[in-house]
């Protein structure tokens, strides 16, 4: 136990160092964990796969993840999975894993290696792309919203391939037998976990709320528990994590829930990531270069080709077709958590473990830079993409015959909400690229156009430059740069522009650029008081303040 304590010690503190050069080269931290077991492995100076310590902390680290996933299917998020979300997700699962079969079977794999292989192909990783797209504040986007709804539906047809494979993985004459009893039990399961996380759950952890302690450790035990009676029913403890998660995702402590847990998920999820990368250097890598580079490529350009073509049939500008496209150019957790059971159940060799691990690598690292530049990638590409757009979209706002306005908005969160709400509706035009934000906006009266900065059909139909005021509360430096670059800095006959930015460099970078004035939150917010303290030290105007703000929360609330 004190040779596995040590080693594991030396695991953590390697994957600490990669992790912190991952940050700097703005990698996802997982890569740095596959990193350290390839390091791990190929040095020689470890043997991590014989230790029986690493293999339960790594089935510990994936049971917590799916213990997550499933906090996150509650009844909301499954509302918000419209009908685009559903036919994109859908027929990316088909047309990807049709079409991996047919290139794996060409590169001359068998039939079960090349269906895993194929099914490996199809999902992406939501944990990266939601933390890429938050990073971008594109998160409430319309084509952030439909990518996070169509990665919900990869997680729960990737959650029924699991579960599938449980009943597969029995063997024996009745094999199909067994999966089908597999799955009926796990949709079984499925209901009663609905049903006690509706009825049951919601009482007992009203209870306990109110200790975050207590909450943490019933929590734990709820999961170790359902993960104690469903591996007597004949599933995984992942398929285990996954239910004790789904009937806790309607209780009003599940954000708390996630909270806590997720440090301990991040943990053991790194030593799941380790073995895995440890796994390629002990498979060996010859002969599976030029598969590797195959079907990365297939991952990286066929994925979002087949998103762009299911949303430019049903209606979709190409922007939002192409951004939402490079949020599948990845393959996901699952997919390697596929690969393992794989393994596991001896469908597949090691050989195939180590293919599916390396096209996660790459494909992982590449997709980063994807959807990170996104909007400079699609304004090289505009012209050729298209093909991909109908003439008519079901994007486009009515904005025939629009009137110049004094004031153009752009970005109407809640600092834009609070402009807005100042300013005279006749003389102000909004812009946003959230299709809710759009409709309460306009519901209210106000002119509204659909789209962002970046967008340059947008910044014609606005009539920028017909402007006097263009206001932009993006805290992206992108987006304040790319107004910014629309006019020329010697333009005097060009509109005064503010622009947001979140810290003081980024400010700096703005004004340099010819910002009129920078809105930094913190610093206009302070000198809005301090002035008003100062025309009123009675602050008489303040139940007027409050007054305004509880009108707006309250009808946030409601929409």
């Amino acid at each position: 136990m004190t040779g596995g304590l040590f080693e594991l010690a030396v695991v953590v503190l390697i994957a600490a160092a990669l992790g912190v050069a991952a940050r700097f080269l703005r990698q996802p931290v997982v890569m740095a964990y596959l990193a350290t077991g390839i390091i791990v492995a190929y040095s020689g100076f470890l043997n991590i796969q014989n230790r029986e310590v690493f293999s339960v902390f790594s089935d510990l680290g994936i049971m917590f993840l799916l213990f997550l996933v499933g906090l996150e299917i509650n009844y909301t998020s499954l509302r918000l999975v419209g009908k685009t979300s559903i036919i994109v997700g859908v027929g990316q699962i088909a047309f990807t894993a049709l079409f991996g079969y047919l290139i794996s079977s060409a590169l001359g794999f068998p039939l079960i290696h090349a269906l895993y292989i194929a099914i490996a192909l199809t999902f992406s990783s939501t944990i990266i792309v939601v933390k890429l797209l938050s990073d971008k504040h594109d998160l409430h986007s319309l084509y952030g919203k439909i990518s996070v709804g169509f990665l919900l539906v990869q997680d729960l047809a990737a959650i029924i391939i699991l579960i599938l494979l449980a009943g597969l993985g029995n063997g024996g004459a009745g094999i199909w037998q067994n999966a089908v009893l597999t799955l009926v039990k796990g949709a079984a399961l499925f209901v009663l976990m609905l049903f006690l996380g509706r009825k049951i759950i919601p009482l007992l952890f009203g209870k306990i709320s109110r200790s975050h302690e207590l909450l943490f450790l019933v929590s734990l035990a709820w999961l170790f528990l359902v993960a104690t009676v469903v591996s007597k029913l004949g599933f995984s403890i992942e398929i285990a994590g996954f239910l004790a998660g789904l009937a806790l995702a309607n209780s009003s402590e599940h954000f708390e829930i996630s909270h806590k847990l997720r440090s301990l998920r991040d943990f053991f999820m790194l030593v799941f990531f380790v073995i895995l990368g440890a796994s390629f250097v002990f498979a060996g890598f010859g002969g599976l270069i030029i598969p590797t580079i195959i079907l990365s490529l297939f991952v990286l350009i066929g994925n979002p080709i087949i998103v762009l073509v299911i949303m430019g049939i049903m209606g979709y500008k190409k922007r939002t077709s192409f951004l939402a496209g490079t949020t599948v150019a990845q393959i996901s957790e699952f997919s390697l958590i596929l690969a393992a059971l794989g393994l596991k159940l001896g469908h597949i060799t090691e050989n195939v473990v180590a293919l599916i691990t390396a096209v996660g690598i790459i494909t992982i690292a590449s997709s980063a830079y994807f959807i990170t530049h996104g909007d400079k990638i699609f304004s090289a590409l505009s012209r050729p993409l298209s093909i991909f757009e109908r003439k008519k979209t079901k994007e486009t706002e009515s904005s025939d015959g629009l009137d110049a306005k004094d004031v153009v908005l752009i970005g109407c969160g809640r600092t834009g909400e609070s402009i807005a709400l100042g300013l005279p509706r006749e003389k102000l035009l909004v812009v946003d690229f959230d299709p809710n934000v759009i409709k309460k906006m306009k519901a209210r009266g106000f002119s509204v156009v659909y789209g962002d900065v970046a967008d340059e059909e947008m910044r014609e139909v606005a009539r920028l430059k017909d402007a006097k005021l263009v206001v932009c509360t993006s805290p992206s430096l992108e987006d304040g740069l790319s107004l910014l670059s629309v006019f020329a800095p010697d333009d005097f006959s060009r509109p005064k522009i503010i622009v947001r930015a979140d810290t003081e460099k980024d400010a700096e970078i703005l004004y340099k650029n010819g910002a009129d004035y920078v809105l930094l939150p913190h610093f206009t917010s302070g000198q809005y008081l301090g002035r008003t303290i100062a025309l009123s030290p009675e602050m008489e105007i303040i139940s007027h303040l409050r007054d305004n703000d509880q009108t707006i929360i309250r009808q946030n609330t409601i929409h």
